[in-house]
């Protein structure tokens, strides 16, 4: 039971029951002690009132002299600022062998629609809608350009990076340019079934090389590739150099449309994918179901942290908790 007994009344002191709070608390700590006193000046003697002014004589007003015009100054014209030139892609065109992507289960431009296109409809819009959020906040080149690793290989980073590339190339105001940044592996090429050349190392390396003349033109419409180029055991160190920022700069310069996908090389397996992040406005990292653990996981996030942005991707999942089949609606009749 609860102890009822009636709470004791602290004793009553001389302050008023109707004094306010300031006036019991000036009682209490004797406020009047805080404040100045008047200080005491010496008498002064009166001052004596100001003898009046002479009055001023009428003047006859005097006669308006015509103004001068004022003098025309032509306004600073400021100098214009010089015009960038766009970066144009005049590669050769190359056919993209649609039988091939089939057999390696790639999305087939102007085929059906299937599951997995309506899967990466919804990747790709939710990652153009967090790009046009970066070109809103200033961002700059590092809006369109979006990189796609793995913390191991065998994952699916090439994988999407295609069917990601395919997809917005579907776009009808967008344009893609897929890299292979893959360099002590490229992939990129022979699963297109694109001839070599030049690419984006090469155009690290050497000063003189224009890297939108090693970008390779395809017979899908939006789609450009730029291959990894010459291999080298100093990957890493030319993406750290100052050039780097140029090079990439260039490929989308003049064009804000244009969306740049990195297929970069696991971040655990490769120091480059951690490089390429600082370049980017996104980073995409594969994960897949059977296979990536937590810890590698957690790794390889805090490598690619220098990415404002990292979005994780579920590959190889069987089971969806909410039973989606995308896809099958556009063989539904009903």
């Amino acid at each position: 039971m609860t102890d009822h007994r009636k709470i004791p009344v602290p004793p009553q002191s001389d302050e008023q029951e109707g004094d306010s709070l300031f006036e019991r608390a000036a009682g209490r700590f004797d406020l009047n002690n805080f404040l100045a006193r008047p200080a005491a000046f010496p008498d002064v003697p009166p001052r004596r009132a100001p003898a009046p002014l002479p009055q001023a004589r009428a003047v006859p007003a005097a006669k308006p002299i015509a103004s001068a015009a004022p003098a025309s100054f032509a306004p600073a014209q400021a100098e214009p600022e010089p015009e960038i030139e766009p970066a144009h892609f005049n590669g050769e065109t190359h056919r993209v062998d649609r039988e091939h992507l089939r057999e390696q289960g790639l999305i087939v431009p102007e085929g059906t629609v299937t599951e997995l296109l309506e899967e990466f409809r919804i990747v790709k819009r939710q990652l153009l809608v967090q790009a046009a959020d970066l070109r809103r906040q200033k961002a700059g080149p590092m809006a369109q350009r979006i990189l796609v690793s793995s913390p191991h290989p065998g994952e699916g980073k090439t994988y999407c990076s295609l069917n990601l590339a395919l997809s917005i190339a579907a776009e009808k105001e967008s344009e893609v340019l897929l890299v292979d940044a893959d360099f002590a592996k490229p992939s990129i090429l022979s699963a297109l079934g694109l001839p070599g050349g030049p690419g984006l190392m090469d155009a690290l390396m050497d000063d003189s090389i224009d890297v939108a003349d090693c970008v390779l033109g395809t017979d899908i419409p939006g789609l450009w590739v730029l291959p990894a180029g010459d291999t080298t055991s100093h990957d890493s160190e030319y993406l750290s150099s100052s050039r780097t920022a140029h090079v990439l700069d260039r490929l989308t310069q003049g064009a804000p449309n244009r969306m740049v996908i990195f297929d970069s090389p696991p971040a655990l397996s490769a120091s480059p994918a951690a490089e390429l992040a600082k370049y980017v406005g996104q980073t995409m990292v594969i994960v897949r179901a059977d296979q990536t653990g937590r810890g590698a996981l957690d790794d390889a996030i805090s490598l690619l942290g220098a990415c404002p942005n990292v979005q994780l991707l579920l590959n190889a999942a069987q089971f969806s908790p909410s039973g989606r089949r995308f896809g099958s609606y556009y063989g539904y009749k009903g």
